[in-house]
């Protein structure tokens, strides 16, 4: 990640080892469901991409898409998000690290302006929000 610029960092423990959280991220009919997005596509190794559409609070349909930068199977990922008019796609990375039968989650990014970072940084929240829900079924 850049070390210029407005970064944020959430950490949660999630009560459920690596390897869910992991699927949870990368298993496109999983990911859908905690993530209130519809048509998931996931390619995840290095170069491959993703798409959905996220479906927001009122219903409107959002479609996403990007790419995997760094994949390593229940440690790390790195995904860029294409964002219309900008040449490079912004990048989120998660961290795993396990903890007896939990995990610690980071996620973190970096923005060019304090604003994109607090956007980012509350919808991170409300991902992890619906990550936590979603692995205490």
């Amino acid at each position: 990640m850049a070390a210029t610029g407005f970064e944020y960092a959430i950490t949660r423990t999630l009560n459920a080892p690596a390897g869910e959280v992991w699927g949870a991220w990368t298993v496109a009919e999983d990911y859908g469901k905690w993530a209130g997005a519809e048509e998931v596509v996931m390619d995840v190794r290095p170069g491959g991409s993703w798409s959905s559409v996220m479906v927001i609070p009122g219903g409107a349909r959002v479609p996403l898409t990007g790419s995997y930068t760094e994949v390593a199977e229940n440690e790390h990922l790195v995904m860029g998000m294409d964002v219309p008019g900008r040449d490079e796609p912004v990048l989120m990375r998660l961290d795993l690290a396990a903890d007896g039968g939990s995990t610690k989650v980071t996620l973190s990014q970096t923005f060019d302006t304090a604003e994109e970072r607090d956007q980012a940084e509350q919808g991170s929240n409300m991902l992890l929000d619906g990550l936590a829900a979603f692995l205490t079924r």
